[in-house]
């Protein structure tokens, strides 16, 4: 009786909060029994070891041990392995990605969705890394006699510059191309292909859902280190360009999954009077004998998500393209940016050996005879060349 007594003579204040600490309960225990059953989800539905949305290989479940969970990486681990395996994975991102367009927001997980392109978000360089860098190219020089040429590419961040979102940060790459060929004067060669793809913009030189250039932009710095290096390139009419595919959606594309954006061409220039295929030695490991493969184009990519591993396949630490011309030998340590320029060197060397520093845990000296090349090339995008830490091992 004194019960509903009490009931009756709560004022409305009372009420209210009453009414409103209800609500927020009932708030919570919804929001963490979603929490929940998606997390009950995610762990019990079927795994896939590799997004090809993504192009990589995604988290495995952690080892669990006491020295993982007292050092923290067991934990760690679970917020990856969840991160990668969440239940409509694809889903949020192109859910996350509308409702930012929509709230006038361009740009998610660090790209830059402009009109007719994706553009990606370079944060500021290391410069000490940077300087490591530099220095590394210099021993290089100084322990080989020899002046390598280095070519630094700018990126579509810095070509299209001009349509990025106002007051968007963006290093200047043009500044720091500049510096980092001062810094190397006298031990390099600088290959300036920043005002040929300045100058050609509005060409169809880099990719639009994709962090590399296409085939024409890398065919316009081969003109570019083709009046450096002394050979006369080979013109663009005596190619027999062969669209291979219009369906290539890239890195950046798998970012943000926008659809706005038109999918992206593979085009492979052969030469026309090509007679035969250069024989490719790839090497994934040392110590063993490299896996061969007849030309440089490995078609079967062009049938899966990552089709700009259609030149030359996927990431390797070293590669050798033998090409059957005449010609001396070329060395290029690079990242995938060489990957569709290479191609058009091959038509001045007879062999040419391509080196990904990323992917070599010894020194250069234990795997190439620098002194059997007539050629060196450094070929880098800007933005890789800002944060890479691997071409101080040049030193070693």
């Amino acid at each position: 009786m004194s019960k509903n007594k009490t009931m009756k003579t709560l004022s409305p204040e009372a009420k209210a909060k009453r009414s409103e600490a209800v609500s927020s309960l009932v708030n919570v225990i919804v929001f963490f029994g979603i929490l929940i059953g998606f997390g009950l989800a995610t762990i019990f539905s079927e795994k896939e070891s590799f997004s090809e949305t993504q192009n990589r290989k995604l988290a495995d479940f952690p080892k669990i041990s006491g020295k993982n969970i007292y050092s923290g990486k067991f934990m760690s681990g679970i917020e990856e392995f969840l991160s990668d395996h969440f239940i409509w994975h694809d889903s949020w991102i192109t859910a996350k990605t509308s409702a930012e367009l929509l709230s006038g927001k361009r740009e998610g997980n660090d790209v830059y969705i402009l009109k007719d392109r994706l553009v990606e978000k370079i944060p500021e360089p290391d410069m000490t890394e940077v300087g490591k860098s530099l220095e590394g190219i210099r021993k290089f020089s100084q322990d080989n006699g020899i002046a390598p040429f280095v070519m630094i590419v700018p990126t579509q961040a810095e070509i299209y510059k001009n349509e990025l979102p106002p007051n968007a940060p963006n290093p200047d790459q043009q500044k720091f191309i500049n510096d980092a060929y001062s810094a190397l004067e006298g031990y390099a060669v600088p290959v300036d292909v920043y005002s040929t793809l300045s100058a050609n913009k509005d060409s169809y030189i880099f990719y639009r859902t994709d962090h590399h250039w296409t085939t024409r932009g890398a065919y316009l710095a081969y003109l570019a280190a083709a009046k450096k290096m002394d050979i006369m390139p080979v013109t663009e009419n005596s190619y027999d360009i062969e669209h291979a595919s219009d369906s290539f959606k890239g890195t950046f594309y798998s970012k943000v999954l926008y659809e706005g954006i038109t999918p992206d061409s593979i085009d492979l220039w052969i030469p026309s009077d090509s007679k035969s295929e250069p024989m490719v030695e790839i090497y994934s490991s040392f110590g063993v004998a490299p896996e061969l493969h007849q030309g440089m184009y490995f078609r079967e990519f062009l049938d899966v998500k990552d089709k700009y591993s259609t030149f030359f396949g996927t990431n390797q630490p070293m590669i050798t393209v033998r090409t059957g011309n005449k010609g001396g030998k070329l060395l290029v340590f690079k990242d995938s940016y060489a990957h569709c320029f290479v191609p058009f060197m091959t038509e001045h060397f007879s062999e040419i050996t391509m080196v990904d520093l990323r992917y070599i845990q010894m020194s250069y000296k234990d795997i190439i005879d620098v002194s059997e090349y007539d050629k060196v090339m450094f070929v880098y995008n800007a933005s890789t060349f800002m944060s890479d830490r691997n071409l101080k091992k040049l030193m070693y």
